[in-house]
């Protein structure tokens, strides 16, 4: 590990901190009790050269002040554990009524979308931690366009040759254009909008 002083790296020991100890990611519960013990301590980083960002990597604590926060976290882990119990099973309520809600809003703006389908999509876009339409600010507000996408992107993979497309090598820009008729011909069923409406 090192530490950037002055736009020069330099190791722990030459930045005072080679006393520290290192406690990896992962534990919210000791890693805030461990800041909070320790008189000196520093966030370690690793620069993600895919995603070209800084990542956490976990911290720099006091080998004192880490014992201490594990002593802490020993004495309270049963009411912690009830505690993230009871927030997966509220979380997961949340789900379930968010994803109802987003089906809900496929079938009133796509009238024509099967009911399983609906559902299906609306999962599939809400996932949490999925980072996918559903789970933006837009999608969470059941904006029309995250909607919409959401519905476009399920009918892109399911309903047109997009992915084998791809899969052949077509290019995705390519790939889009060429299924673009498609797309649009299901969503017009969808939307209850018949050759008539179109035509007019």
């Amino acid at each position: 590990m090192l530490v950037m002083e002055g736009g020069a790296p330099r190791c722990l020991d030459c930045a005072d901190l080679g006393h520290l100890v290192f406690l990896p990611r992962g534990d919210t519960a000791l890693t805030r009790r461990s800041r909070e013990e320790s008189v000196l301590s520093a966030v370690v980083v690793r620069f993600n050269r895919r995603k070209g960002r800084y990542e956490r990597q976990g911290v720099l604590v006091e080998e004192a002040g880490l014992a201490r926060a594990e002593e802490r976290c020993l004495a309270d882990a049963e009411a912690r554990r009830r505690r993230r119990v009871r927030d997966v099973g509220r979380r997961a309520v949340e789900d379930v009524r968010f994803a109802e809600a987003f089906a809900a809003e496929i079938r009133r703006l796509f009238p024509g979308c099967p009911v399983d389908r609906a559902r299906g999509i609306a999962s599939h876009a809400s996932l949490r931690g999925s980072g996918r339409v559903g789970r933006s600010a837009a999608g969470r507000a059941l904006s029309e366009g995250a909607v919409v996408s959401a519905v476009v992107a399920s009918v892109r993979h399911v309903d047109t040759p997009y992915d084998a497309l791809l899969m052949s090598g077509v290019a995705r820009h390519e790939a889009r254009r060429r299924i673009a008729g498609g797309v649009e011909a299901v969503l017009r069923g969808w939307r209850g909008v018949g050759v008539e409406e179109v035509a007019g």
